[in-house]
């Protein structure tokens, strides 16, 4: 393993502290006895094409420093090659790194602790999702959540995460359940009206909305949420309940766990880890242990 590592910066993450967040982690990895460059992009197909340079050319680890966003990102750049990903999480969300137990908006212990895993050759490999060639760590959403993100996209006004609230009361006030067509790995395709589907490979998305609690990063399957044909007053009740995970347990929500689903919906967005992935139909595959993530290794 070279002893050159990469920091995949994002330097407006977390209003600014993508920034900051860079040097402290950059010393710890110094201090451990690594060579450290920093790759930045003009934008994100910039950005992902230095990565994905860094990891041709024989880097020791990538490390995102950013949120979800950046995450994401790096994943598309070291997925199924075998270059570790470190993440200094400093986002507003950073879902992937809580379901790993990796340190939030503590760059210098992030930095330490990704130093610590690659001197001992640990890390932990984790499965990812694919939807056609992209790759997905946490969740990816349909329905209603991807309908508030699809109007707070393309809303210019408030800023910052009130414009995600609003959306929801809009979308709120006009909800209805959306007819859905599921395949779960090579099964008979279901009809069913629902809220939302929500397709875990992580347990959260949003910055902590526990959407698929139960799911696990490294046990081949995905945790398949759905929320069936809710009315807006049973959804107001139980979309808080998301935070704990407890919205599991109400008998309009029911949970499944596949390798492999396929979703068809109309007029429908689909978001993996935040970020558009087009309109569904969209078949999501697990694929295990895509991933070598410089964690601790997961207790038994």
């Amino acid at each position: 393993m070279t002893s050159e590592i990469t920091l995949f910066v994002n330097p407006t993450a977390g209003r600014g502290r993508g920034a900051h967040a860079a040097q402290p982690a950059a010393s710890a990895l110094r201090d451990a006895g690594f060579s450290v460059r920093t790759v930045l992009g003009a934008d994100a197909d910039d950005a992902l094409r230095r990565a994905r340079g860094a990891v041709a050319g024989g880097t020791g680890a990538l490390i995102a420093v950013g949120g979800d966003g950046m995450v994401s990102l790096a994943l598309q750049a070291v997925a199924g090659t075998g270059t570790p990903l470190g993440v200094v999480a400093v986002g507003t969300g950073n879902d992937f790194a809580r379901a790993l137990g990796l340190p939030v908006r503590e760059p210098a212990l992030a930095g330490r602790l990704a130093a610590d895993a690659l001197k001992g050759g640990g890390g932990r490999d984790v499965d990812l999702g694919r939807v056609g060639e992209r790759w997905f760590g946490s969740v990816l959403a349909s329905g209603f959540d991807s309908r508030v993100n699809d109007r707070g996209n393309r809303m210019r006004w408030p800023t910052g995460r009130f414009k995600y609230d609003l959306a929801m009361l809009v979308e709120l006030a006009a909800f209805k359940p959306v007819p859905y067509r599921i395949t779960l790995d090579d099964g008979a395709e279901r009809e069913v009206e629902a809220t939302l589907v929500a397709i875990g490979n992580g347990s959260s998305y949003g910055g902590g909305m526990r959407i698929c609690a139960d799911a696990v990063m490294d046990d081949g399957l995905f945790d398949v949420t759905v929320v069936g044909d809710c009315s807006r007053t049973t959804l107001v009740k139980v979309f808080p309940q998301v935070y704990k995970g407890t919205h599991l347990n109400h008998p309009k929500v029911t949970v499944h766990r596949a390798a492999k689903i396929r979703i068809a919906a109309d007029d429908i967005t689909g978001y993996a880890d935040g970020e558009p992935l087009g309109p569904l139909p969209l078949t999501a595959e697990c694929m295990p242990g895509a991933v070598r993530v410089l964690a601790l290794p997961k207790a038994h």
